[in-house]
């Protein structure tokens, strides 16, 4: 789905940091239901796991993707975020001019959105985000850093078939599971999070907004609390054949942060749907300029994504 002052301690501490890109995202799935009713250290060890498993997944959903859906529906199911679709979402954040020495942060999103059943009436959407960080040098005494960040793990309690107006509310939870002490924050946090948004059949338009925050549940010896907020409104235009522009700026609030606490980039992009056999593959590519940023926020946002899409 960041920072004001971002040196504590010798540490860039992107729980604080407005401008660090929230683990939170957009570009998840929808259901059929809804639409049509220096040396980095690095460590490995907990990477690996996480990618060998989400390949049996991709592998083992592959056979119930259908092609039966025509492109611009496939691409207005892309852009829900609280589909009753499993999706595999591969986001890939570039952020420009970040931090005192002004380098050049990467931040992959690994996104499964798994759908649960309640009953006739009622699902639970669950999205599990793991982000794989490449931290630039924050000073010359710093090396760069690579590794597993935080995770957050989120659910929407959503009906299941609502047409037009689509609602989903829930709660969010962040997990310490970083992997170098530069990546995360040692204390758990948990905050509410929603989701409305207008779609409806024969439409072109999906558009809506996504919001949460997450406050930290404690404070450790080592890391201080947080206390972050979230805001992504979305507007997409789709045409026919399954090409589509889009603007979702992700505006995040640091309300801890000492000076400017938020950061409220501007910019759009285009994506397509394309097909690898049967199965649905959603692309998109966008820019965003951070119009209002803390002194060390990065100026850029280069979004580029891959999505894996099994349609029931």
């Amino acid at each position: 789905m960041t920072s004001a002052s971002f040196l504590e301690a010798r540490k860039y501490k992107p729980d604080r940091d407005p401008a660090y890109p929230p683990l939170e995202t957009l570009e998840t799935a929808m259901t059929i239901d809804h639409t049509l009713s220096g040396p980095a250290r690095y460590s490995a060890a907990p990477v690996q796991p996480l990618v060998l498993g989400l390949l049996a997944l991709t592998i083992g959903c592959s056979g119930s993707a259908r092609a039966a859906l025509s492109a611009e529906e496939l691409a207005k199911l892309a852009q829900n975020p609280i589909a009753n679709l499993i999706s595999v979402p591969f986001q890939n954040n570039t952020n420009l001019n970040y931090g005192p020495e002004e380098g050049t942060q990467n931040i992959l999103n690994i996104q499964p959105v798994i759908p649960i059943t309640l009953n006739k009436d009622w699902n639970l959407i669950t999205r599990t985000i793991f982000p794989l960080i490449w931290q630039p040098e924050l000073s010359p005494l710093e090396d760069s850093t690579f590794g597993l960040g935080d995770t957050q793990f989120s659910a929407f309690l959503s009906p299941s078939n609502a047409k037009g107006w689509i609602w989903g509310v829930g709660a969010i939870a962040q997990i310490p599971t970083h992997t170098d002490s530069a990546l995360g924050n040692e204390n758990w946090g948990l905050g509410p999070t929603a989701v409305v948004l207008h779609l409806e059949h024969g439409s072109p338009w999906v558009y809506g907004m996504l919001i949460n925050n997450v406050w930290s549940l404690d404070t450790s010896n080592s890391d201080p609390s947080y206390n972050n907020g979230l805001i992504q409104p979305f507007l997409n235009y789709n045409f026919p054949g399954g090409t589509y522009i889009n603007s979702a700026p992700i505006i995040t609030v640091n309300w801890e942060a000492e000076g400017e606490q938020w950061t409220v980039p501007v910019g759009a992009g285009i994506g397509r749907i394309f097909h690898l056999g049967r199965l649905p593959v959603n692309t998109q590519l966008g820019g965003y300029y951070n119009v209002v940023k803390p002194d060390d926020g990065p100026d850029w946002q280069i979004r580029l994504q891959v999505q894996l899409m099994f349609p029931k």
